[in-house]
C-alpha cells in the first residue's frame, strides 16, 4: 500500500492481542479436530509458510470447514500485519472451507471494494484472483469487531499443493533469476553491480542502462534513478521494476533513443531481507526503512545507506544532472497508479514538476492524474522523495509512484479491472517510454526521434489514449490522498 505512508501508523492497533508473540511462520501444519488422536485423513489440512516471502503465523481450528488464519507480524516490529502467503495440502476433492484473516493491522482496504487474495496450485501455476463473490470483509464480534477478510474455497483436487497470497508475490530470488538472465545478454548498454549487501547478507543490486559511451564522454550526464521494494509487502512494485527495465533493454526504437540521451540507474528491491522474509512494511530488524532517509545507518539500514550515498555522490559530481528521482510503491486503499510529488515554493517549478505526470497519463489508461498530489506532510520527511526533494536542486523532480494492490478504472467507466502481473509490468514499460515524450518536450530530445506513442508487439497495448484524467482512482469513502 503506500504513498509515503504515514497511513500505515494510522491504522496499526488491530487486534494487538495473543498474535503480537508470533515470530515464526507455520511449518507443515496439519490442523485436526480439539482433541482428535486418530491418524491423518485426507482432509485434514496441512497449512506452511516457511518459504521465500512466505507468512501465517498461526491457524485456529473453528469447524471441519472453518479457519482463523492469524499473519505473522513482520520481524521486530509487529505493528503491521497485512502481507500474506501461505500453501495448503492433504485437501479431499470437494471439500469447502472458509478461511478467516482475523490480525489485519489496517482497517481501510481494497477488499471493500472487490478485491480479493490470488491463488495458484501445483496443476495451475499461473496466479489468478479469487472471485470477488467468495470474498467477504466485515467487522467482527468475535475479534473485537476488528476487521475480518474470510473467503471461502473449494478444493477440486486432492494431489494439488494450493498457494494464498495478499497479491501477486515477486520474490528475491526471481529477481535473482531475472538478473542473471539479462546478464547472460552481454548488453554492452546494461551493466549489473553490488552496490552493497543487506544485514543478512543479501544483494544490492543497481542496474544501469544507457549508451556506454555516456560513461567515459566528458560531457553531462543526464541520470534518471528509480528504486523499488522499500516495502517489501509491496510486490506490484517489482513488477513495475520489471517492465521499465524489459522495455529499457529492448530493442525497441523508444528505447534505443532513450539509451543514447540517458544514463538510468536502477536499483530494483532496496529492502531484500524483508522481501525474502515476507515482511509488509519492514527491514529484518523492523525498521521502516522509508522513514530513515534522513539517517541511515550503515550497520541497521545498510541497503539505504548505500544508495543514499550513491545518490548524494552523484549530486556533488558538476558532471552528473540527476533530472529524476522515482520510489516505486502500491497502494491497498487506492485505485489505478498515480504519482505523489512535492510542493516548491515557485509556481513554475511546481509547473513542470507536474509535467511528467501528466504526460504519463497520456501513455498509460490506468494512471490517474486526478489521483495524483503534491504535498510536504511532515510526517514524510524521512522518505525518498521528501528527503531527496530537499536535497537535489530545483531542477531534478522526486515522485512516489504509487498503483493499486487491486485495480484501475479508465476514463469514463465505473467498473474497475483487476491487475494482473502483466498489467502491472506494462505500466512499468509506459513508465519509460514516458521519458522520451518528456525529454521531446523539453527539447532535449529531437521531435524527429520516434514518438512514446508508437504501438508495437513488443507491449501490446495502443498509447494513444488520453488515460485516466476524470477517473479519481479512489475507492469509495477515501477522498483524500492522505
Amino acid at each position: 500500500m503506500m504513498e509515503e505512508n504515514s497511513r500505515e501508523h494510522l491504522d496499526t492497533d488491530n487486534e494487538a492481542g495473543g498474535e503480537d508473540a508470533l515470530v515464526g511462520n507455520v511449518n507443515k501444519l496439519m490442523v485436526t479436530p480439539p482433541g482428535y488422536t486418530g491418524p491423518p485423513k485426507k482432509g485434514h489440512i496441512i497449512f506452511d509458510a516457511c518459504f521465500e516471502s512466505g507468512n501465517l503465523g498461526r491457524v485456529d481450528y473453528i469447524s471441519e470447514f472453518e479457519f482463523d488464519l492469524f499473519i505473522r507480524p513482520d520481524t521486530c516490529n509487529p505493528r503491521f500485519r497485512v502481507w500474506f502467503n501461505f500453501t495448503v495440502e492433504n485437501v479431499r476433492e470437494t471439500q469447502r472451507v472458509i478461511f478467516n484473516i482475523v490480525n489485519f493491522s489496517k482497517t481501510k482496504s481494497l477488499y471493500r471494494d472487490g478485491m480479493s487474495p490470488v491463488v495458484k496450485s501445483t496443476s495451475r501455476p499461473k496466479w489468478q484472483r479469487l472471485p470477488a463473490k467468495n470474498v467477504y470483509y466485515y467487522r467482527c464480534p468475535d475479534h473485537r469487531r476488528n476487521y475480518v477478510m474470510s473467503f471461502a474455497f473449494c478444493f477440486d483436487r486432492e494431489d494439488d499443493v494450493y498457494q494464498f497470497a495478499y497479491c501477486y508475490p515477486y520474490t528475491y530470488s526471481r529477481l535473482q533469476h531475472y538478473l542473471a538472465s539479462l546478464e547472460r545478454r552481454n548488453l554492452d548498454y546494461l551493466q549489473r553491480e553490488q552496490l552493497g549487501l543487506s544485514v543478512q547478507q543479501r544483494r544490492l543490486d543497481l542496474l544501469t542502462i544507457t549508451n556506454p559511451a555516456h560513461l567515459n564522454q566528458e560531457r553531462e550526464k543526464r541520470v534518471v534513478f528509480l528504486t523499488a521494494r522499500v516495502h517489501p509487502g509491496e510486490s506490484p512494485a517489482s513488477f513495475i521494476c520489471h517492465g521499465v527495465i524489459d522495455f529499457l533493454v529492448s530493442q525497441h526504437p523508444i528505447a534505443q533513443v532513450l539509451r543514447d540521451h540517458v544514463i538510468f540507474k536502477i536499483v530494483p528491491m532496496l529492502n531484500p531481507d524483508g522481501v525474502y522474509l515476507g515482511n509488509y512494511r519492514c527491514s529484518l530488524m523492523g525498521f521502516d526503512l522509508n522513514r530513515h532517509w534522513q539517517d541511515p545507518s550503515p550497520w541497521a539500514h545498510p541497503t539505504l545507506h548505500a544508495v543514499k550515498q550513491l545518490i548524494v555522490q552523484m549530486n556533488q559530481d558538476p558532471k552528473v544532472s540527476l533530472e529524476f528521482y522515482i520510489d516505486v510503491h502500491a497502494h491497498s486503499t487506492m485505485m489505478n497508479g498515480f504519482m505523489y510529488g512535492n510542493v516548491f515554493e515557485e509556481e513554475e517549478i511546481g509547473q513542470r514538476q507536474a509535467v511528467f505526470p501528466r504526460l504519463l497519463c497520456q501513455n498509460a489508461p490506468d494512471f490517474s492524474l486526478s489521483s495524483t498530489s503534491f504535498n510536504r506532510d511532515v510526517v514524510k520527511a524521512g522518505t525518498g522523495r521528501r528527503f531527496l526533494g530537499g536535497l537535489l536542486d530545483d531542477t531534478s523532480y522526486c515522485y512516489t509512484l504509487e498503483v493499486s494492490f487491486y485495480s484501475y478504472l479508465t476514463a469514463g467507466s465505473t467498473s474497475p479491472v483487476p491487475y494482473t502481473e502483466d498489467g502491472y509490468i506494462r505500466l512499468g514499460r509506459n513508465v519509460a517510454r514516458t521519458f522520451l515524450d518528456y525529454y521531446k518536450l523539453n527539447n532535449l530530445i529531437d521531435e524527429s526521434k520516434p514518438t512514446g506513442h508508437i504501438n508495437s508487439p513488443f507491449d501490446g497495448t495502443s498509447t494513444s489514449h488520453q488515460g485516466n484524467k476524470a477517473g479519481n482512482g479512489k475507492v469509495k469513502g477515501d477522498r483524500k490522498p492522505h
